[in-house]
């Protein structure tokens, strides 16, 4: 199960400029990552954050990420929904937190998730440690994060692998095999 964090995103706040490169290639990433789970019938939940727009629904972010007017307009035009994939508002750092997240992972019968998004030190690492909490098997790919810098996200992710045993493969090397 690939969770696709926050990475629907206008950008538009104090470190968007500097990570839109890293959000540009990471989106790059994660889209042909997202197209192999398809092909492998391995579902897509986008998990994105309502930016404190409390009257607005996911397919009015994705509107509003999509605007020529904003900096994350190409992010969100690489990795643009789809009819079969499934979303959840959030309106803290972890995508569980108050959402219907953990019910819809045991609907689609998850027991291991892949991580991707903004930011590694951030959304993706308290979402990621709730879910170890749950017990959920992590693996965060560091083609598929991103962070305001390197130095922030290498220790994001060592942190991920020692306290929530995440795997941190790049995501052309993890095997579809073991999820089938």
């Amino acid at each position: 199960m690939l969770l696709i964090i926050d990475m629907i995103n206008d950008l538009e706040f104090e470190d968007g400029e500097q990570m839109l490169e890293p959000a540009l290639e990471a989106a790059h990433s994660i889209s042909r990552f997202k197209k192999r789970l398809s092909e492998a019938s391995i579902p897509t939940i986008y998990v994105n954050d309502n930016f404190g727009k409390w009257r607005s629904d996911f397919r009015q972010l994705v509107e509003h990420s999509l605007d020529k007017n904003v900096r994350g307009e190409k992010v969100a035009k690489i990795l643009k929904p789809q009819d079969e994939d499934y979303f959840v508002i959030k309106v803290r750092h972890s995508g569980f937190y108050g959402t219907t997240l953990e019910t819809l992972l045991r609907h689609l019968e998850a027991d291991t998730l892949i991580l991707a998004g903004i930011t590694a030190d951030i959304c993706v690492q308290f979402t990621a440690q709730d879910a170890y909490m749950r017990r959920y098997n992590l693996i965060v790919p560091p083609d598929l994060v991103v962070c305001a810098n390197e130095h922030n996200k290498q220790t994001a992710l060592e942190q991920l692998r020692q306290t929530c045993k995440a795997k941190t493969p790049l995501s052309t090397e993890i095997n579809l095999e073991e999820f089938l």
